[in-house]
């Protein structure tokens, strides 16, 4: 990844330094992350990185392409590598439990969105909020075993 890091810095007027590196290397590892987050994960190896160069050097690794950001919360945006696939976000609003979902899952959605409103979804920025399985209980089989009379 530093070549190709090298070269999109280089070729958008940036240089590759030590702080990029390290801030690039602490989104692929943590794999979702908080511009907090990051930071955390940095200082242990550097203690001269502060949070406004976290968030400079991740809006100029967004722009290059090399993570992308979405809202997986009313906090702060959440960061993750572009290096794997193309996912979207299901989040569990009470466990807060994060589940990357693949495109194709979405499909149908897409097409429909597409076909109908002439609307193109950037799944990559989506998150799509509820309960996960854990916290949601199972539907009732049989609601009418319920009725009063």
């Amino acid at each position: 990844m530093n070549d190709d890091l090298a070269d999109r810095l280089r070729g958008s007027g940036y240089r590759l330094t030590a702080q990029r590196q390290l801030i690039l290397r602490a989104v692929e590892e943590l794999g979702h992350s908080t511009p907090d987050e990051v930071l955390a994960h940095v200082r242990h190896q550097s203690s001269a990185v502060n949070a406004s160069t976290i968030y400079r050097t991740l809006e100029v690794l967004e722009e290059l392409g090399l993570v992308r950001h979405t809202h997986l919360s009313d906090r702060a945006p959440t960061y993750h590598s572009t290096a794997g696939p193309t996912h979207f976000h299901l989040v569990c609003r009470n466990c807060h439990r994060v589940q990357s979902v693949a495109p194709d899952v979405a499909a149908p959605l897409v097409e429909t969105l597409r076909a109908d409103h002439g609307f193109v979804i950037d799944l990559g920025h989506l998150a799509v909020f509820g309960a996960c399985e854990t916290c949601e209980p199972p539907a009732d089989p049989h609601p009418e075993d319920h009725s009063h009379g």
